[in-house]
């Protein structure tokens, strides 16, 4: 079936799919989309810091999270990933664009506690001081 059988066939599930697509080389929007996958972990890590002790990760990743524990390095970290994903609008719209969005909100965030000159603190529900003792 071509292209134009395809869009003349009236099913509506082919429609779904090229309009998912947005009609644009889904290979573009790849690397950011990868980009984006990675960022989910090494946040979890940094914001959860209880998951350094219960997953098994290696001492040179322990190291490059624990570098993330000021509110100043944590803006910079979060404005980075932020403008990683808001390059991905060089190619077109898409998806991408919200955890852009919120990224840029949370280095916001670390950057006006910085700025105030506020010492990080940690949640304890996220794994904060206290939780060990919880869990013992």
């Amino acid at each position: 079936m071509t292209i134009a059988e395809e869009f003349k066939s009236r099913n509506f599930s082919i429609y779904g799919q090229w309009y998912a697509l947005n009609l644009k080389p889904l290979s573009m929007y790849i690397p950011f989309g990868i980009i984006s996958i990675i960022y989910s972990p090494i946040l979890l890590f940094i914001e959860v810091p209880f998951l350094l002790r219960i997953c098994p990760t290696s001492s040179k990743f322990d190291a490059f999270i624990r570098r993330f524990t000021t509110n100043f390095m944590r803006a910079i970290v979060y404005g980075a990933m932020s403008a990683g994903l808001w390059l991905s609008l060089i190619i077109g719209t898409s998806a991408l664009i919200a955890p852009a969005v919120v990224l840029a909100i949370a280095a916001f965030f670390y950057l006006v506690a910085g700025l105030m000159k506020q010492e990080f603190t940690g949640s304890k529900t996220l794994g904060g001081q206290g939780v060990a003792q919880m869990i013992v």
